[in-house]
């Protein structure tokens, strides 16, 4: 693969996003890309597998761009890259363009599931009601299926919980030994032992340096902290600056649920036997992919149906009518976004407010700057990357100030500095008495930010613990 010159920019975007960038793969590299969210790392990988300008029309000018012939591709947005109704029928459908026989493709199926820990009981499922993670494995099997000399990953494993992150990447290493892999990741702990190479980009899509794994990690270590990309130790760097956190002392108890369900066409798919939730607290939902903890908090929103008793605030929790003290943050930012540009995005909630648009324009230049996005104020949320969608819904939804914020993992996308960012704004508000339900996967939020633990299996509210408890049982 080779690209060189290469200059691209957006339609509807001033700014350029490369500048005369020149680079060259080898094959059998195992190249990482990084550098902060936003940078250009997705619309490389677009460019570097033919996926733009073959696919996709943007407007581009590369004095050479030479591509492989055998690729696979895993994007950042599973959804983006199925074809087919079904688990079953989207890996049959490559089946057949490599004319693999009808006899065998059962058990090809079943193995590609299987590879990637995709477990179903039933492999002619419907794909839109698998979850995000179990979307993202059904991606990757799609990919391996292809047996291609390059695979080109762009954050596969970020839904995924750490036992199928560690076990996707071991059937990847594997299967890949001797191929070419291109990479963009911020799980860095789980790609660093299997690429020998490292791309490091600025925030205008730069490369800044490009060199042996080793190499860059030890001389570009303040460069890559002033970026804000992720390196090795990043997490602990930020956990020791800080103050021993004080948990903020909890209110009363604001929701209660008893014999909870929340349904998905008639089917029970959650139940929550026995829980409450107290103000100001901050509760981690984790559990295997697919378990049920995006359909919890759909269920708590009540954009599904639920039966037994939901109370909130003392009162009962009835007929599909949205909680108005709740807000949420979907897994896909695309789903909540109604208007076309990122200002406006922020100044929604509060032009509902009938606030005069002094006001609003103070407000949502705050939000502006607070979640770095100033520059793109007049961008269109769907063109802006996935970090950066993150980021707008999490902005956009806390807006109202409600007392109930419900956020279905929040940091995926994000580099370092943005989740750190992020983290901050969740305490401040939590400080100020507002209470946090969040799914997520990573070990150290739910270690050392949250104050209790949900652990959901099977559909079923099956743990309820104090994370200080989990703190003692540990030392």
């Amino acid at each position: 693969m080779h690209v060189e010159n290469l200059r691209l920019t957006f339609p509807g975007s001033e700014k350029r996003m490369f500048n005369d960038v020149s680079l060259s793969i080898n094959e059998g590299e195992k190249v990482l890309l990084l550098g902060p969210s936003g940078c250009g790392k997705t619309t490389l990988l677009h460019v570097l597998s033919g996926v733009i300008p073959r696919s996709v029309d943007v407007p581009m000018r590369a004095a050479k761009l030479e591509v492989s012939d055998s690729y696979g591709y895993v994007f950042q947005d599973p959804d983006s890259q199925f074809c087919m109704p079904f688990v079953d029928e989207e890996l049959a459908f490559v089946l057949e363009n490599l004319r693999t026989p009808r006899e065998e493709m059962k058990g090809e199926i079943r193995q590609l599931l299987s590879e990637v820990g995709l477990e179903l009981d039933d492999p002619h499922t419907k794909i839109s009601t698998l979850s995000g993670g179990m979307k993202q494995k059904l991606a990757i099997a799609s990919a391996l299926a292809l047996t291609p000399d390059t695979l080109f990953l762009d954050e596969p494993t970020s839904l995924l919980d750490e036992q199928s992150t560690k076990s996707v990447w071991k059937t990847i290493k594997e299967v890949f030994l001797n191929k070419t892999l291109v990479i963009v990741e911020h799980k860095l702990d789980h790609v660093l032992d299997m690429i020998d190479r490292i791309i490091l980009f600025d925030s205008n899509g730069t490369i800044m340096a490009d060199g042996a794994k080793e190499w860059i990690l030890n001389h570009y270590k303040g460069t890559l902290k002033n970026l804000g990309a992720w390196y090795p130790g990043a997490w602990e760097e930020y956990l020791s600056s800080r103050q021993m956190r004080e948990i903020p002392p909890f209110g009363p108890v604001i929701a209660r649920m008893e014999d909870f369900k929340g349904y998905i066409q008639k089917e029970e798919k959650i139940l929550l036997p026995l829980a409450s939730i107290r103000k100001g607290e901050w509760i981690a939902i984790t559990g295997r992919n697919g378990a049920g903890k995006s359909t919890l908090l759909h269920s708590l929103m009540k954009f599904i149906y639920t039966s037994g008793t939901y109370e909130l605030n003392g009162i009962q929790m009835k007929g599909k009518k949205i909680p108005q003290d709740c807000a949420f943050v979907f897994q896909n930012p695309e789903l909540q976004f109604v208007t076309h540009s990122v200002y406006d995005e922020l100044a929604y909630s509060y032009r509902l407010k009938n606030l005069n648009e002094e006001s609003v324009e103070r407000k949502v230049y705050e939000l502006l700057q607070r979640f770095n996005l100033r520059s793109f104020k007049e961008h269109h949320p769907y063109s802006l990357s996935v970090g950066q969608k993150r980021r707008l819904s999490v902005a956009a939804s806390i807006v109202p100030n409600k007392k109930i914020l419900l956020l279905d993992e929040p940091t995926f996308g994000q580099d370092a500095h943005n989740t750190f960012e992020l983290i901050e704004l969740l305490l401040e508000l939590q400080r100020e008495g507002v209470t946090i339900l969040m799914v997520t996967h990573d070990v150290r939020i739910i270690r050392h930010f949250a104050t209790r633990i949900w652990t959901i299996e099977k559909g079923r509210l099956v743990q309820d613990v104090d994370v200080e408890v989990v703190r003692s049982e540990a030392l």
